[in-house]
């Protein structure tokens, strides 16, 4: 998508509706000096690419997007990441360039397409716990106390093992 196709779309999606050439012409014009007639072919290539599609009314076209803009950045993202020659080196740089706060929205969007099910990895940096085992006193066993030591690997005071 070019600089200016990308212009009209960003308000066909920001607005939500379908829109008319007028519409997107007068918004553009606060910001550069463009003709109906461009903005027109604009929106008409972009339904033909497959982008908008159009429903008449009267002598003119409401154009409403088909997909979302996050569908839109999925599908770049997609095609620059499958026409590289190494695609995992391609995604280690792309990480590296990504901000806290993408990385952030990249696990959590990871979590999502696993599911609930998935398995959360455990922080490397975290130690396993302790189970400290009841010591017996002179004459005294765990088993005779109402202790039991259980089966061994088993921790059967901690939560959720």
């Amino acid at each position: 998508m070019g600089e200016l196709e990308d212009a009209v779309m960003t308000r066909v999606w920001k607005w939500n509706r379908p829109v008319t050439v007028r519409e997107v012409l007068e918004d553009l014009q606060k910001e550069r000096s463009i003709a109906y007639t461009t903005v027109m072919t604009v929106l008409d290539n972009l339904h033909q690419k497959g982008w908008v599609r159009r429903e008449a009314e009267g002598r003119a076209y409401r154009y409403e997007a088909v997909s979302t803009r996050a569908a839109y950045a999925a599908a770049l993202m997609n095609e620059a990441w499958s026409q590289s020659d190494n695609p995992a080196a391609a995604l280690v740089a792309f990480f590296g360039m990504m901000s806290e706060e993408q990385r952030q929205a990249l696990t959590d969007a990871v979590r999502i397409v696993q599911g609930p099910d998935a398995v959360k990895p455990e922080p490397a940096d975290t130690a396993a716990p302790v189970v400290e085992t009841p010591v017996e006193t002179a004459g005294e066993s765990a088993e005779s106390s109402g202790e039991t030591q259980g089966t061994p690997g088993e921790s059967p005071d901690l939560p959720g093992r």
